[in-house]
């Protein structure tokens, strides 16, 4: 009987097979595409997390002494958008990892988790979005400055740190587009189910 529901087309068998190589696929890519989140919202947490650096710099008192040379630090805490950026990162890759299990755990069986999960894809796709655009443009005015409002650019006295910012924050985007890959599956596979 199982026989009969097969039937070959140009080698290949029904279309009930096809689909369950589709669905396999699907869901391999998801696995992938969550791993792949959580091992970047990781490294950019941790990346700009540890990230410090202490230079050397020259102050000019008064222009008839010698300038002084006073050491100042750069930290990541320093700034409100870059602490934002490492808790938007911890919360993404904390996600990530339960909803790996999750999805380990269910196999797609429970449609209720399956929904849930893809509402909070969508929302880790708008936090870590948000934290990259705050910390991007914290990095900027860090790297360029801002001439109207007299902020001074301090990358070229904190090429290490700004380095590092921009580590992080590609990594995070490359998180936050696998984040949204994974909702793009899922209104895909949504689709296909509902031809």
């Amino acid at each position: 009987m199982e026989r009969e529901n097969r039937v070959s087309v140009g080698g290949m068998e029904s279309d009930k097979d096809v689909r369950v190589a589709n669905k396999r696929s699907l869901r391999c890519s998801d696995l992938v595409l969550r791993f792949v989140a959580l091992a970047l919202t990781l490294a950019a947490a941790v990346v700009l997390g540890v990230d410090k650096q202490t230079t050397l710099l020259e102050v000019t008192l008064v222009s008839s002494l010698p300038p002084v040379h006073v050491p100042v630090t750069a930290k990541w805490h320093y700034l409100s958008a870059f602490v934002y950026f490492v808790v938007a990162n911890a919360i993404a890759c904390s996600y990530a990892a339960v909803s790996l299990l999750l999805t380990l755990a269910t196999r797609g069986g429970k449609k209720n988790v399956a929904l849930m999960i893809i509402i909070l894809d969508l929302v880790m796709v708008a936090l870590l979005f948000s934290g990259n655009g705050a910390t991007m443009t914290a990095g900027l005015l860090g790297y360029q400055g801002n001439k109207h409002v007299q902020w001074n650019k301090v990358c070229d006295a904190f090429g290490k740190f700004c380095n590092q910012v921009g580590a992080a924050i590609a990594m995070s985007m490359l998180a936050s587009l696998a984040f949204l890959l994974l909702v793009l599956l899922a209104a895909l596979n949504l689709h296909k189910k509902h031809k």
